[in-house]
C-alpha cells in the first residue's frame, strides 16, 4: 500500500512527464489537439490530460479513448543509437545498405522479411530523412517514411 502511494505521489508531483509519450493515444488532450503537430499542440496536450487527469482516469475505465492493455514505450535508444551514428546512418542510407542501417533496423524491430523494404525506403528518402541535423527531425522524418510505406508503418512506434 505504501509503494502505491508513492507512486500515486510522485505521479501528481510530475503528470507531464509521465503522460508525454502517450497524448497521441488517449485522454482528452489527444482528442482535442487530434492531427496536429509541433512542440506547442504536444505540450498542450499533455497539460489538458495532466491538468484534468483524465488520461489517468481513461487508461483506468478504458474511456478516452484509453485502453487497459497498452505497453509503455521509450525511444530513446533508437534517439541515442541515431544521434550517435548521424554520419554512418546516413552513408549507409545514401546506399540502401551497411552496419549503421542494420543496427539501427535491428534496434528497431524491423523483422528479416521487411528490412529490404526498410532498406529501400531508408536510401530512396535519405535526403528527406536528413533534411536537417538535428536528431528529433531525423527521426520525425523517419517515422514519416515509414508511415507512408504500407509495409514498414507497423515500425513507427519504435521511433
Amino acid at each position: 500500500m505504501k509503494k502505491l502511494m508513492a507512486v500515486a505521489a510522485v505521479a501528481a508531483v510530475f503528470p507531464l512527464s509521465a503522460m508525454a509519450d502517450n497524448i497521441g493515444n488517449c485522454g482528452w488532450g489527444a482528442k482535442l489537439f487530434d492531427g496536429q503537430s509541433g512542440v506547442a499542440p504536444q505540450v498542450l496536450a499533455v497539460t489538458t490530460n495532466g491538468t484534468f487527469g483524465n488520461q489517468t482516469f481513461g487508461i483506468t475505465s478504458g474511456t478516452s479513448g484509453c485502453t487497459q492493455d497498452g505497453a509503455v514505450k521509450s525511444n530513446w535508444r533508437t534517439a541515442l543509437f541515431i544521434d550517435g551514428n548521424r554520419d554512418a546512418l546516413a552513408r549507409d542510407m545514401s546506399v540502401g545498405s551497411g552496419e549503421a542501417l542494420d543496427s539501427l533496423a535491428h534496434l528497431m524491430g524491423v523483422e528479416a522479411q521487411d528490412r529490404v523494404a526498410f532498406n529501400r525506403a531508408a536510401k530512396d528518402n535519405m535526403a528527406r530523412i536528413f533534411a536537417k541535423d538535428a536528431t528529433p527531425e531525423i527521426m520525425a522524418a523517419l517515422r514519416q517514411v515509414l508511415a507512408d510505406d504500407a509495409q514498414l508503418a507497423r515500425y513507427t512506434t519504435a521511433l
